[in-house]
């Protein structure tokens, strides 16, 4: 169902590459306002037939984020919300094979390119194989506070987060590291398996709807997801065990900080009520870095990220 009133219209002729701390936006809007952005496809529009393969693109024009926008009133120590009313895929996607990335880069060494056909909520993938639309977003960040990070890489302010969770519903909160935020959303995934072992997932353009609002003076280290049932902590580094790492000391921290936890008793509550995940690992992969996630569920000791 498509939502009634949207205040501005970002089309996918305004986009970054990068995210850094010297970003400008395309508007200012307030908290409150829906944006709808037109995204592009991972890969520019470069993919159109199985005949296009990846090794002869241009790998400087991948993961565009339309945008960006600056939410007034957003200053660094609080957390921009983006609530994910809608995303709206166009009717076909590709993914492929990169030679050198993925669990197994050993046993299929050539490029290949996939065309998938996407409506009415399935993904056909050729005449045997179906199976039901997920659509998500895969890029979706803020400015940084210092460094200059390309679209393909996650941190702390984002990014390249392949999180499958981050379709309509999700409420993404981001640290608010320079003022105004500055919102960019791209890189649009028909669906995607966790891990995303092959370096893609059905890319593919669309439109995506977004409802912006303010925490003031609460934020994580790296954004949170807010779902009906449970919240999300991230950590990313480029090995694994140390992505892990970073995402369960977040989630203690948010425990500990907010919700009174001792340190011993959020480490067995993390064991035994919480779910260790990972949302990209496509190794080996020259400069991908892995995203880990602590899913906590709530309850009523603990209701979500902050004690608001």
């Amino acid at each position: 169902m498509a939502v009634a009133t949207v205040d501005e219209v970002i089309g996918r002729e305004s986009v970054i590459w990068a995210f850094g701390p010297d970003i400008e936006p395309v508007v200012e809007v307030q908290p409150g306002a829906i944006v709808r952005f037109e995204t592009n496809d991972c890969f520019s529009g470069q993919i159109r037939s199985e005949d296009d393969l990846v090794t002869g693109i241009d790998m400087d024009r991948i993961n565009s984020a339309t945008g960006p926008v600056a939410v007034k009133g957003a200053e660094p120590g609080d957390s921009l919300v983006a609530e994910i009313l809608e995303v709206n895929p166009i009717e076909w996607g590709v993914a492929t094979i990169i030679p050198g990335y993925g669990q197994l880069h050993e046993q299929v060494r050539s490029p290949v390119t996939k065309i998938f056909d996407v409506r009415d909520g399935w993904i056909q993938m050729d005449e045997r194989i179906r199976f039901p639309a997920r659509p998500m977003v895969g890029v979706v960040g803020v400015a940084t506070e210092g460094e200059t990070l390309t679209n393909a890489l996650p941190g702390e302010h984002g990014g390249n987060l392949d999180n499958h969770m981050h379709g309509p519903g999700a409420r993404i909160l981001f640290p608010v590291r320079q003022p105004g935020g500055m919102f960019a959303v791209g890189d649009m995934h028909a669906s995607m398996g966790d891990g995303e072992i092959c370096g893609t997932g059905v890319e593919i353009a669309g439109e995506v709807v977004i409802r912006f609002d303010l925490v003031k003076r609460k934020q994580g280290r790296w954004p949170i997801t807010e779902l009906a049932d449970r919240w999300v902590v991230h950590g990313t580094h480029f090995e694994f065990m140390d992505a892990l790492q970073l995402a369960c000391e977040e989630a203690a921290r948010m425990l500990v900080d907010e919700w009174d936890f001792t340190m011993e008793d959020a480490f067995i509550f993390l064991s035994v009520a919480c779910d260790v995940g990972v949302a990209q690992a496509c190794k080996p992969g020259p400069g991908f870095e892995t995203i880990a996630r602590v899913v906590i569920p709530k309850i009523p000791a603990v209701p979500g990220p902050f004690r608001l």
